[in-house]
């Protein structure tokens, strides 16, 4: 008789090499591993051997790159939505595809459950386990930091060592890392005392600190389609391509380092170091069309639905009826964002160099300082005299106050 399956998301990394002997030790489960590829480069080579080693019965490796950054990075970034002014979302996009990617290979495999390696601190767990509850609600999840007795990596090195499997990484040889196409997330090591800085000659993967970047700046134009990035210095490009592109760019000039102490779903500050290069760059560029694209109320609306939608992503509440609605929103606001940004690029830096648009509302007859057809200077003072009606009121009853 065939033993029923777990799917385990499969990194490769310490902690899911750990979880493929644990499971077969501590559940009658054949382990199918699953690696999920949302651009996380070289990091996938090798890794099927390596699972199947561990003990993995069966292994997946999914290139789901485009989709990542046409489903889940374009929405979010058409949102602007960026959570506590710094951070860029990187992983709390990425987790939502990866978890619906893991619900389909369970239902091909006929699996009973699906395993993940996040403890029982981070974000990740509540990211990965609300997409499975929405989209499989029958299937089991296991999470092996939740229920184990190991505490510590080199607990973990220890267990695999015990069992004669090879460790990816030694001890303390490394920070806990995040990547994929859109960026990099650091943890750990000296990043744990927010009292330290960051040591970014050793820390650093996609680029070089803005002291470190060239002396001459760079001039770069982006095109957008409706919100959505479609060309690099008037070059068409596909989704992947371009994002790669603006990485390097971004890298090599210093852009996107971000330190952060942040505020985790579960309750607790963490403190990381992000590189976001190429993403950082497209954000500023969207940005730059929207204020000469969008109204000021409907502006001034989305700033507010950009919280909202940044908290909804990092809680991993991507399939949920409100993150959709707030996108069918956002949608609708970006019929009018079409247009070409230019950059100049230097030593961390992005500064504007001008922005066209056939959707631009901005009027030179009207904001020129010579007086223009469509604009009488006369019209301000009764303008003024109904705005400031009601201070004028409190003033007049004696109620303004000095502060």
């Amino acid at each position: 008789m065939a033993k029923e399956k777990v799917v385990l998301a499969y990194s490769g990394g310490l902690d899911t090499t750990v979880i493929i002997p644990w499971l077969k030790e501590n559940y009658d489960y054949d382990v199918v591993a699953a690696c999920i590829d949302v651009g996380q480069g070289s990091e996938t080579e090798g890794l099927e051997a390596r699972a199947l080693a561990s003990g993995a019965c069966k292994y997946y490796q999914m290139d789901v790159t485009e989709e990542f950054i046409t489903d889940y990075i374009y929405p979010t970034l058409k949102a602007g939505a960026i959570y506590e002014t710094t951070y860029m979302l990187g992983t709390s996009m990425a987790r939502p595809l990866i978890a619906k990617v893991l619900v389909d290979i369970a239902k091909k495999e006929g699996a009973v459950a699906i395993c993940h390696g996040c403890t029982g601190k981070g974000n990740d767990q509540v990211r990965f386990e609300l997409t499975i509850k929405a989209l499989a609600p029958e299937l089991q999840i296991i999470a092996p930091w939740r229920i184990w007795d190991m505490q510590s990596r080199e607990e973990e090195i220890e267990y695999c060592h015990a069992r004669g499997i090879d460790c990816p990484i030694k001890t303390g040889e490394s920070y806990s890392r995040d990547r994929n196409i859109w960026h990099i997330s650091h943890e750990g090591l000296e990043l744990e005392d927010p009292s330290l800085a960051p040591q970014y000659d050793r820390l650093l993967k996609l680029g070089v600190t803005p002291q470190a970047a060239p002396d001459e700046a760079v001039l770069i134009s982006l095109d957008f389609e409706k919100g959505v990035p479609v060309a690099l210095n008037g070059e068409k490009m596909d989704p992947v391509s371009l994002l790669k592109a603006l990485n390097q760019l971004g890298g090599e000039n210093g852009i996107g380092i971000a330190d952060i102490v942040e505020n985790r779903v579960v309750g607790m500050k963490s403190r990381g170091v992000y590189e976001t290069p190429g993403g950082t760059i497209m954000f500023k560029a969207h940005e730059q069309l929207e204020h000469l694209c969008l109204d000021k109320q409907t502006y001034a609306y989305k700033q507010q639905v950009a919280i909202k939608y940044a908290e909804l992503v990092y809680s991993g509440e991507w399939f949920t009826p409100l993150r959709q609605a707030l996108a069918a929103f956002v949608d609708s606001t970006q019929d009018v964002v079409t247009g070409t940004v230019n950059l100049v690029l230097y030593k961390g830096n992005m500064i504007p160099a001008g922005c066209t648009s056939p959707y631009s509302l901005y009027n030179e007859s009207i904001a020129s300082f010579t007086t223009g057809e469509l604009y009488d200077h006369k019209d301000a003072e009764g303008f003024i005299n109904l705005f400031g009606l009601p201070l004028k009121i409190r003033g007049m009853k004696g109620l303004t106050k000095i502060q």
